[in-house]
């Protein structure tokens, strides 16, 4: 899923060296947002990071932006696309969502929740 990727926690058993290549170029992505980031005062400490992985950056970006990644991904779905809602009384229904519109929060009820028990 798009947000193990983006904070490192993906369990891909698929081509490795795919994976290492995506690794990296998160890794380089999140150096440079790292690198402005480390120009915020009260920012060192938070994100210090010395193995290069930026942990900490990647999961507080991916909280900042899956609302901005959910559009992206749902705004150029075809207008037949189904997406599963999981309400608070965790009951399953079929959205009506159709290219963005009608929709308030990202379904991020599986974020924390290990990958290999989804």
């Amino acid at each position: 899923d798009i947000g193990d990727i983006v904070r490192g926690k993906d369990l891909y058993l698929g081509d490795q060296q795919e994976k290492a290549k995506l690794e990296n170029n998160l890794k380089n992505i999140f150096a440079k947002i790292h690198e402005d980031v480390m120009k915020t005062n009260g920012a060192q400490k938070h994100y210090q990071d010395n193995d290069g992985n930026y942990y900490q950056l990647r999961e507080d970006w991916w909280d900042a932006n899956r609302l901005e990644v959910w559009k992206a991904i749902t705004c150029d779905a075809p207008d037949n696309a189904k997406y599963k809602v999981i309400g608070a009384d965790g009951r399953v229904t079929e959205s009506t969502w159709k290219k963005c519109r009608n929709f308030a929060d990202v379904p991020t009820n599986f974020d924390y929740v290990p990958q290999y028990l989804r």
